[in-house]
């Protein structure tokens, strides 16, 4: 019995040790925080070189800027913007809450971005630079400064060339939300959902250039400024 006993501990103690490596690869940061002003990580306040996991929440004030580095691309968040990160087999996924939300990937580390009219990433897997502002829960604004970009709504794809900033507005129809069935033991109707069906996107060329200079500006000023901590 006592060598049984032995045989059964050395057992669980060699399962323990072949899952550690599981458990740190599970663990793995996505990337690390190299500029922050007024962000924070789950309502704590972010600072340089702080790292980031799958499930995080990011946020930032007004007057803030948060840019993180992903592998050899980057993601940023301008003034009072929401993002939580996950990550698929094939990219990084931001789910963008409100606010502004950009990156700048290289073509080998993808990002994407989950917004209301659909998932926006570099088209091809190309190199790009772009961003998506949310202006209500139907409309968004999409900027592809440099590369394209492509807007996947449901398998639909639209493509948004390089140089080019379009307004997204998506129509919602209230018949498709919600149908009358009637009702097992009396006259009142019962409201069901339908299923959902894709998106009907309307997009709109924004002419001026003013919007785009100026979030390239905002761009450009966290990429060569010295970052300082929120403490």
């Amino acid at each position: 019995m006592r060598s049984v006993a032995r045989l059964c501990l050395v057992v669980l103690l060699v399962s323990s040790l072949l899952d550690l490596p599981a458990f740190a690869a599970a663990e793995k940061p996505l990337g690390m925080v190299i500029q922050a002003q007024e962000a924070e990580l789950d309502n704590a306040k972010l600072a340089v070189g702080t790292s980031i996991y799958r499930g995080d929440t990011l946020m930032t004030e007004t007057g803030g800027g948060l840019r993180l580095k992903l592998g050899r691309s980057q993601l940023y968040l301008l003034a009072d913007s929401a993002a939580t990160l996950s990550q698929n087999a094939t990219s990084v996924h931001a789910v963008v809450a409100r606010g502004t939300v950009g990156f700048s990937s290289n073509g080998a580390d993808n990002i994407e971005l989950e917004i209301p009219q659909g998932v926006l990433r570099a088209a091809d897997g190309q190199p790009a630079f772009g961003q998506a502002t949310i202006l209500s829960a139907q409309e968004v604004v999409i900027s592809a400064y440099r590369g394209a970009l492509v807007l996947d709504n449901d398998g639909e794809l639209h493509t948004i060339p390089a140089g080019k900033n379009y307004r997204v507005v998506m129509e919602v129809d209230q018949a498709d939300q919600q149908t009358p069935a009637a009702s097992p033991g009396g006259d009142n109707p019962i409201i069901q959902p339908r299923k959902r069906r894709r998106r009907k996107l309307l997009f709109y060329l924004i002419l001026t250039g003013v919007m785009a200079f100026a979030s390239y500006q905002i761009w450009q000023e966290l990429s060569e400024s010295p970052s300082t901590p929120s403490y």
